[in-house]
């Protein structure tokens, strides 16, 4: 079973700059895809950024070149923990959302969301 804890949303001006940071176990989780969605009222869940066990890394269009993803995994003889950290800069109204945390794919797991709000 993965568990997954994110933080770090919040109000931002446009422009300004969130991390968002998601806290994970499991160890199942090691060798899994993880990334980021977002959501708001009126449309479906959107990816965000993907980031493979390898260190590869997918970014949408709409923040390639201003959002990056990084994870780091320690495995040690109390289990596998993992963070997944999405750095946000530039940020736009549009990236007005509920974030979610994810590792597995869409079919996988999810954690409950952070809002990060942009507004002036």
């Amino acid at each position: 079973q993965v568990q997954l804890v994110e933080s770090g949303g919040g109000s931002v001006q446009p422009g300004g700059s969130l991390t968002l940071s998601c806290a994970g176990s499991g160890v199942s989780a090691r060798g899994l895809l993880m990334g980021w969605y977002r959501q708001t009222p009126d449309k479906q869940r959107e990816l965000v950024a993907t980031i493979t066990v390898g260190g590869d890394k997918d970014y949408a269009d709409f923040v390639r070149g201003r959002f990056t993803i990084s994870r780091d995994v320690n495995v040690s003889v109390n289990g596998v923990k993992f963070t997944v950290v999405l750095q946000m800069d530039g940020l736009e109204a549009e990236d007005t959302a509920v974030y979610y945390c994810n590792v597995g794919g869409t079919a996988g797991n999810w954690g409950r969301g952070t809002q990060v709000t942009v507004s002036s």
